[in-house]
C-alpha cells in the first residue's frame, strides 16, 4: 500500500520543495493579506482590534505582545509568540514554515525573519518550487535595527543580535552576536 502523496502545504511545512500557487496556500495567503489590511489600517487608539486581529492572524500570541504596524507576513498561522514580545515598525516574518519566538524578544524596527528561501539549482527555480526551514529564537532576546534572520536558524536564550546583522547560522544562547555574517563577538556574563 502506498502513502498518499503530500500537499503542497505539508511539503513546505517538511522542508521540501513545495509550490507557493497551489490553490490550499493561495487560500491561506489570501486570508493572511486580508488580516494584515486590517490590523495595519488601525490607528493608535485601535489598540483592543489590533490584538484581535493578530490573535486571528498568528498560530499563537502570548499575553501582553506588541506589534507596530506596518507589520508583514506570507501567512500568519506558522507563527508563534510568547508573552512580552515586541516588534518595532516595519517587522516581516516570512513564515512559509513555523517561526517559534520565545517570551520577551524585543525587536527593533525592520527586522526581519524569513523561513522562505528558494533554491540555488537555477534548473529547479525556474520550476516555480521554493523552499522553507524553520526558524527559532529563544527567551529574552534583543534583535536590533534592521536584522535579517535567514531561514533554519535558532538563536539561543539571553542574546543580544546587533542592529544591520545577517544571521546565516545558529547563535548560541547568552551572546552578544553582530555582522554579516553574524557572529559572536562576547558571551554575555551574569
Amino acid at each position: 500500500m502506498t502513502e498518499p502523496e503530500k500537499t503542497e502545504k505539508q511539503k513546505m511545512l517538511a522542508g521540501e520543495l513545495y509550490l507557493a500557487n497551489d490553490p490550499e496556500l493561495a487560500t491561506e495567503s489570501k486570508r493572511a493579506r486580508r488580516l494584515l489590511r486590517q490590523f495595519n489600517q488601525t490607528t493608535e487608539e485601535e489598540s483592543k482590534q489590533r490584538r484581535q486581529v493578530l490573535q486571528e492572524l498568528f498560530g499563537s500570541l502570548g499575553t501582553n505582545s506588541w506589534i507596530e504596524p506596518p507589520f508583514h507576513c506570507d501567512y500568519g498561522n506558522h507563527i508563534c509568540v510568547g508573552d512580552r514580545f515586541y516588534m518595532n515598525y516595519g517587522g516581516v516574518i516570512l513564515d512559509c514554515n513555523t517561526v517559534q519566538i520565545g517570551n520577551d524578544v524585543l525587536c527593533a524596527p525592520y527586522v526581519q525573519i524569513y523561513a522562505a528561501y528558494h533554491p540555488i539549482d537555477p534548473a529547479i527555480r525556474l520550476t516555480g518550487r521554493e523552499l522553507a526551514a524553520p526558524v527559532t529564537i529563544g527567551n529574552n532576546v534583543w534583535i536590533g535595527g534592521g536584522v535579517i534572520i535567514c531561514p533554519g536558524v535558532t538563536i539561543g536564550d539571553n542574546t543580544t543580535i546587533g542592529a544591520g546583522s545577517v544571521v546565516v547560522k545558529d547563535i548560541p544562547a547568552n551572546v552578544v552576536a553582530v555582522g554579516n555574517p553574524c557572529r559572536v563577538i562576547r558571551a554575555i556574563d551574569n
